[in-house]
């Protein structure tokens, strides 16, 4: 636990709480209690932790609404992919977790690798604005991108034949394979998300401290715990970082 006394963190002290923004499907909800699970909610009480006070993880549908919430002030930090475009408008610390991205290949369909994938006519199904969607709209040339704003409903355009494949983190599309008989999802990443601790701009030293827990959380072995009690897959903790 960091001494309560810094000053890089006198506001989130004084509120006795640090509200984390997290997204699905970062996190599950119990359908008793409410409370949010998962390794990003761990890490969102251990961030608290970390400083002496309650974590408390506010969870929200999209990336989009994480993002705005974090720069309208209702929440003091948020847990997102680490994306040029999104450094525009928050400043992240080191990577924390690195997730693949690839691809759910129905049956009947053949598609061996990611450049498979990359043919004209071919409709990838993708959830908007999410990090995977923004690395493979940079990489195609023929494919077109077929969009929906959750993973349900990305899941069902390719459960409907709107499109031929979905393309996303890999632990998400594992679990949607074992919903669809004959499905696959290919061994090839098409690349990852490393993911870190966002803060809205002007709080230097609010990144600062963020930045620290990230590095100590990885060093103990924290980061990794929360993945394995969270069962996820194709998800790794990131390396430390050279500064």
């Amino acid at each position: 636990m960091q001494n309560a006394a810094d000053s890089r963190i006198a506001d989130l002290v004084t509120a006795g709480e640090v509200r984390v923004a997290l997204y699905v499907p970062q996190y599950t909800t119990d359908s008793v209690t409410g409370e949010l699970k998962g390794w990003a909610a761990d890490l969102a009480r251990a961030i608290g932790a970390h400083f002496g006070i309650e974590g408390v993880p506010v969870g929200h549908p999209t990336p989009p609404a994480a993002m705005a919430s974090l720069k309208s002030g209702a929440c003091d930090a948020a847990i997102l992919g680490i994306e040029s475009a999104r450094a525009q408008e928050v400043d992240y610390s080191p990577p924390i977790v690195e997730a693949d991205y690839t691809l759910l290949v129905p049956a009947g369909v053949e598609i061996a690798n990611v450049a498979d994938a990359d043919r004209p006519g071919l409709r990838i199904a993708v959830v908007r604005n999410h990090a995977s969607t923004m690395k493979l709209a940079r990489m195609l040339k023929h494919a077109t991108l077929v969009y929906a704003d959750m993973p349900d409903a990305t899941f069902e355009l390719l459960r409907s034949g709107e499109a031929s494949l979905f393309a996303s983190v890999r632990e998400i599309l594992l679990k949607y394979c074992a919903q669809l008989p004959g499905s696959r999802v290919i061994a090839e990443r098409y690349g990852y998300n490393s993911l870190g601790v966002a803060v809205p701009k002007g709080h230097a030293g609010r990144l600062a401290a963020m930045s620290e827990f990230v590095e100590a959380a990885k060093s103990t072995g924290l980061v990794k715990r929360a993945l394995d009690r969270a069962g996820w897959r194709g998800l790794q903790v990131a390396p430390p970082s050279e500064a």
